[in-house]
């Protein structure tokens, strides 16, 4: 590389971090001045707060989350690490819950003309990633919201309601790939892409952003087993093998089960044709449409597969993985 275009890589991701520090309030700016930080992806710097890797506007809203939400007994939380299946159970989850209001097999369901991260907003990006205190008074009850805050950030908000989690958990080696696609795809322009070898060396040391990602897994996986009524964990990879059965797993979770004449009417099926990733894919929200008017609804979609990680993994990137896996997920109960 030239060193003019260095330099000017150099300016570029300076005005980056910035720009990304400026929409920060006072209360983060001095705060950020006391964590460990690393090189971000797709931002300048992460830094570790709470045990958790965020970038600067995250560690805004999970601090204002924490101070201000107050959960509801109704409320379902949709959490995750990001590029998990989240966009697919949202869609599941809301066509569940709503299927009385909306007809899984109508032609102007929501789900046909919107997006899956609008119906169910996160809290880190729709609701608390501004500076103003979120107005929650126009989401319909049960309040679907989505996250990918770990479940340790989150506790205190939720500890004295009755709100259910369901956590959608998927193979780390699928994870990282689709991670690694998408990462580099909603990249600015003036940030370097990384190679599959760094990425690498950052998703296994847990300098990810949500992560350590064995953090994010761990806290709602312990939580589910202590309280099963609380919290349900999924596995993308067993919804996609028998995704009829963990739907009904999902309904009585949510106390709404599917009685026989809904199974009897295909009620579950028309949910499963509605929510399918071909589906979703082709509709034309999801083909030119935007999140929050910066992520492109097309980054969302791109194979949905299990197992396409045998097809960018080399010998040494899966031996260096599966060490990772073993060491932190070894002890739990926990395979892939």
């Amino acid at each position: 590389m030239a060193a003019t275009d260095k330099q000017s890589n150099v300016q570029l991701e300076k005005e980056a971090e910035d720009e990304e520090y400026e929409n920060c309030s006072q209360e983060c700016k001095d705060l950020l001045l006391s964590l460990p930080r690393e090189k971000g992806w797709g931002v300048p710097y992460i830094y570790l707060y709470q045990d958790i890797w965020l970038r600067p506007i995250r560690i805004q809203a999970i601090s204002t989350f924490q101070k201000q939400f107050q959960a509801k007994d109704s409320d379902i939380i949709v959490a995750s690490l990001p590029k998990s299946g989240t966009t697919w159970l949202k869609a599941l989850v809301f066509a569940i819950v709503n299927r009385n209001r909306f007809s899984p097999s109508q032609k102007n369901h929501p789900l046909l003309i919107s997006n899956s991260h609008d119906l169910v907003p996160y809290f880190e990006f729709h609701l608390y990633g501004k500076r103003q205190n979120p107005d929650l008074s126009n989401l319909p009850e049960p309040r679907l919201v989505g996250t990918h805050f770990p479940f340790h950030s989150i506790l205190d908000s939720i500890s004295k309601s009755k709100c259910k989690i369901i956590y959608i958990c998927r193979n780390p080696f699928d994870n990282f790939v689709s991670l690694w696609y998408f990462g580099n795809a909603i990249a600015p322009s003036t940030s370097p892409r990384l190679s599959w070898e760094e990425a690498l060396e950052r998703y296994s040391k847990g300098t990810i952003e949500f992560g350590p990602f064995w953090t994010n897994i761990l806290g709602y996986w312990r939580e589910s087993i202590e309280k099963p009524d609380k919290v349900l964990f999924l596995k993308y990879e067993d919804l996609k093998g028998d995704i009829k059965f963990h739907l009904k797993r999902v309904a009585e979770f949510l106390n709404c089960p599917f009685d026989s004449e809904e199974e009897g009417n295909g009620v579950i099926e028309n949910i499963i044709e509605l929510c399918s990733f071909g589906k979703m894919k082709e509709l034309e929200v999801n083909k030119a449409g935007k999140i929050l008017d910066r992520y492109e609804n097309k980054v969302f979609f791109r194979k949905g597969e299990v197992g396409d990680w045998v097809n960018h993994f080399s010998p040494w990137m899966e031996k260096k993985l599966s060490k990772t896996i073993e060491e932190k997920l070894g002890g739990y109960g926990l395979s892939f």
